[in-house]
């Protein structure tokens, strides 16, 4: 199959899920939403109707998907997965007990539909990701999806890390272990080779990141269990 061909199987894919979302969405939306021109949405809508998918068409107003028809969320990424689990430990922060219990209930159901390797890799990323706060909620880094992926997978990474001290930059393999957040900014957990330890990296500090194949070992590390090491570090070094 032709890179052009996949790439529209996608946009059609993606489509079809962004009709779903929405009670009514005009060609003009779609346009913009996919960075396609009009006479292309009417193609792909045609294409669409043409595969069997019921989408009905309100003059002056746009398509809509036939009542009941619903298309199975069983397309979703491994990284689209990390996605939501991250926005759970987000949503669990929150104050409103009804608007948690809601998210909740609703990630539930999508997991339930998941193979169960995804499944295995969803509830590991959940008990090593912890949200604390952002206050001014800007943007300090790129590279949590392709770190989420590295530990769920156990796939080496290769970074250039400035170090908050020194200022020096250094090259690291690192085998990533979990994520949490911080007013400031997040923090990764790695084995660090160079170093033959535990080591926390800021992602703002990380300069270059680059995905290997290369596996490493599953390492048997609990998250709260490293927090409670560190208080007790922390006392006992005041």
């Amino acid at each position: 199959m032709a890179d052009t061909d996949v790439s529209r199987l996608s946009r059609l894919t993606a489509i079809l899920t962004y009709l779903q979302s929405k009670r009514l969405v005009t060609a003009t939306a779609i346009a913009k939403k996919f960075n396609i021109s009009i006479r292309t949405v009417y193609r792909d809508i045609r294409a669409l109707e043409s595969a069997g998918v019921p989408i009905l068409t309100e003059e002056g107003k746009g398509y809509t998907l036939m009542d009941g028809y619903i298309l199975p969320p069983l397309m979703l990424t491994e990284a689209e997965v990390n996605a939501l689990i991250t926005a759970e430990q987000l949503v669990l922060k929150n104050k409103d007990a009804s608007f948690v219990q809601h998210y909740t209930e609703a990630t539930t159901k999508i997991k339930a539909l998941l193979r169960y390797n995804t499944k295995d890799k969803a509830e590991l990323l959940a008990g090593r990701i912890q949200i604390r706060h952002n206050i001014s909620g800007d943007t300090t880094s790129n590279f949590l999806s392709v770190i989420q992926l590295s530990i769920t997978n156990c796939t080496l990474l290769k970074i250039e890390y400035k170090s908050i001290e020194t200022r020096q930059i250094t090259k690291r393999e690192i085998e990533s272990l979990a994520l949490y957040s911080t007013s400031e900014n997040w923090i990764l957990i790695a084995w660090c080779r160079m170093r033959k330890a535990l080591r926390s990296f800021r992602l703002d500090q990380i300069q270059q990141l680059h995905p290997s194949s290369e596996k490493f070992q599953p390492h048997d590390f609990d998250l709260e269990k490293h927090f409670e090491n560190c208080r007790k570090n922390s006392f006992a070094n005041p």
